[in-house]
């Protein structure tokens, strides 16, 4: 029904932002990286989907169609509803969220808050084949060691997508162990 929002941004809060458009303010719940993209006064333009329910109409808003896209195949997902996928958009970049797919590992779903193991690995079935890999791009699965690094930055306050950019950016002969990649990551951080 409404499939695009242009408008003036006057009011941004965490998960939403108020557009004015011809003096309505339309409410929009948008993912993080979104909000921290806004201010105040700037013209926006956002895919949008518009979901009415007996208890519920409320608009989210995109910054492009992948996004928008990868949404509303999350909320095919039994057991996710729209909170629950913002909450993985907000929490995990796409190329983040089309490695756990492709590459089936649901862990990475896990550092999702409110996502739980079986959850995750029911996104995992249902959008197999469903998330397309872009050309040229190879995932392999990541090791127990990965994860360790990954959930050691995380409890270190960087985020998941920061942490998990970091161990993606190591070099291909780095040693398996959780001491010498922690480091190489940390000085990944420094540049």
């Amino acid at each position: 029904m409404i499939n695009s929002i242009t408008g003036k941004v006057i009011q941004i809060s965490d998960n939403a932002v108020t557009i004015d458009i011809a003096g309505i303010g339309f409410e929009v719940f948008i993912t993080h990286d979104t909000a921290s993209a806004l201010e105040p006064g700037h013209v926006i333009h956002l895919h949008t989907h518009f979901i009415v329910r007996e208890d519920l109409m409320a608009l989210y808003g995109f910054q492009n169609a992948e996004e928008k896209a990868m949404f509303i195949q999350l909320l095919g997902v039994g057991g996710i509803g729209p909170k629950s996928a913002m909450s993985i958009l907000s929490t995990l970049s796409m190329d983040n969220i089309r490695r756990a797919i492709i590459s089936e590992e649901p862990d990475f779903f896990g550092k999702v808050p409110g996502i739980g193991k079986k959850t995750a690995q029911k996104i995992i079935i249902h959008m197999q084949g469903k998330v397309p890999s872009l050309p040229g791009e190879t995932y392999q699965k990541t090791s127990d060691t990965d994860d360790e690094v990954i959930d050691a930055l995380i409890n270190l306050g960087y985020s998941v997508v920061e942490a998990q950019a970091a161990v993606q950016a190591l070099p291909k002969d780095t040693p398996d162990t959780i001491e010498d990649k922690l480091r190489l990551t940390l000085q990944y951080f420094d540049h």
